[in-house]
């Protein structure tokens, strides 16, 4: 990156699925692969299965709505302004019952190179456990 990078709003890698709508506010490209932000608006009934990464540390910052982050031994319910950081080896799961839309800062991972692969991935493919499951892994992403 040269001396500064400037998205707006409504700007940057866009990704929009089924569940949610995803603009790469920071790409892991521009740093090494060590940090990237991801702008995402959660579809309602928004739901991320139970999965933990072994490197990367994920930190939610809820813009709108309320997102549950579900883990082994609590429910949070996360509302705007509310920071929540989940560290490497900690199994969690998200769910946004009517819609919000929050800011995911990824330390040590590669998330948005993620999303692109996912873009980039047909029905067939999406239908292949074994396929998802070494996307993931590749990723640092272990669902269980």
């Amino acid at each position: 990156m040269n001396a500064k990078e400037i998205i707006r709003n409504g700007e940057g890698d866009n990704y929009n699925y089924s569940q949610d709508h995803c603009f790469i506010k920071l790409s892991s490209r521009h740093t090494n692969g060590e940090l990237s932000f991801v702008e995402d608006t959660l579809k309602p009934g928004f739901y991320l299965a139970r999965h933990h990464h072994k490197i990367m540390t994920e930190v939610f910052y809820i813009l709108e709505g309320e997102v549950e982050l579900i883990f082994d031994d609590e429910t949070i319910v996360a509302k705007p302004g509310d920071t929540i950081t989940v560290p490497p080896n900690v199994w969690h799961a998200a769910r946004c019952t009517n819609g919000g839309k929050m800011l995911t800062i990824f330390k040590n991972g590669q998330f948005d190179l993620y999303l692109e692969k996912l873009s980039q991935m047909s029905d067939d493919d999406f239908a292949d456990a074994e396929l998802m499951k070494k996307v993931s892994a590749e990723f640092d992403i272990y669902e269980g």
